[in-house]
């Protein structure tokens, strides 16, 4: 009788887990929405200034965009090192991850609580060549000076911030499996029958327009396409329509899809 009794129990507690959870996602969420909205027109400010993607979008999607880029900022540490702290840092850091992930469920990649913010090249582990950024189990690294060059569009193709995120991205879907978004998983393997041919035959010496560096491994290949999806997406689409279309379902937006938000607003 005991052990049927704490088999019911047992029973009920999973039963009720799933609904208790989301309710206090639920809540959760809803007060620190509460908290967003006295800070919307900072994020607003940083983001507005920066990011060309940002106003492509709806102003709900702004709204949204915002948000998870607030909630993204405040589940991670920053952590500076030899660079001078600024308000801005943070947060762009944030929304470039809000960015490549804003079409997916799961957006907060759990799996990482550091961010590590250095001032330019740095070298790790026994590599001879110096690094603008990196992830691994201890944290995202990432260069403020290379960070802002890919935010500023100054090297044709390459935005450091969104290859170190895609990089994550990867990582919590399939290496630590701590935040793994169903749809991403699941099409990722619709995503390599179109990415894995290209990949081999850079291997093999074919040249295309995404960086020679993408031919180094499938990793490096993936992240250098989430660099170029975004930043030249109207050639990817022309050179590499295949690829184009594959990460665009992938990730679930197109970023030659543009929403003006002023008419929307008018």
């Amino acid at each position: 009788m005991e052990i049927l009794v704490i088999s019911l129990v047992v029973i009920g507690i999973i039963l009720l887990y799933d609904p208790v959870s989301e309710w206090i996602n639920r809540l959760h969420v809803k007060r620190q929405h509460k908290l967003f909205l006295a800070q919307e027109p900072f994020y607003h400010s940083i983001v507005a200034q920066h990011l060309r993607f940002y106003h492509r979008l709806s102003m709900e999607e702004q709204r949204k965009f915002l948000f998870r880029t607030f909630l993204f900022r405040k589940a991670k540490r920053f952590h500076y090192i030899e660079v001078e702290e600024s308000a801005e840092m943070p947060v762009l850091i944030s929304a470039i991850s809000v960015q490549l992930t804003f079409g997916l469920d799961k957006f907060l990649l759990n799996f990482f609580r550091d961010i590590y913010v250095l001032k330019d090249d740095y070298h790790y582990g026994f590599n001879s060549r110096p690094f603008q950024g990196h992830v691994d189990h201890s944290g995202i690294y990432l260069t403020w000076d290379n960070f802002m060059e890919g935010v500023k569009g100054q090297v044709p193709n390459c935005n450091m911030g969104l290859h170190e995120m895609g990089h994550a991205l990867t990582y919590v879907n399939f290496i630590s499996q701590t935040e793994e978004d169903k749809h991403f998983k699941k099409e990722f393997k619709n995503f390599s029958k179109v990415a894995r041919p290209i990949f081999e035959r850079m291997q093999r010496g074919e040249k295309n327009m995404l960086d020679p560096y993408a031919g180094t491994n499938y990793h490096e290949f993936w992240a250098v396409s989430v660099e170029v999806f975004f930043e030249n997406p109207m050639r990817m689409r022309e050179e590499l329509p295949e690829l184009y279309a594959a990460m665009s379902k992938l990730l679930r937006q197109d970023p030659l899809v543009i929403v003006n938000s002023a008419k929307i607003a008018a």
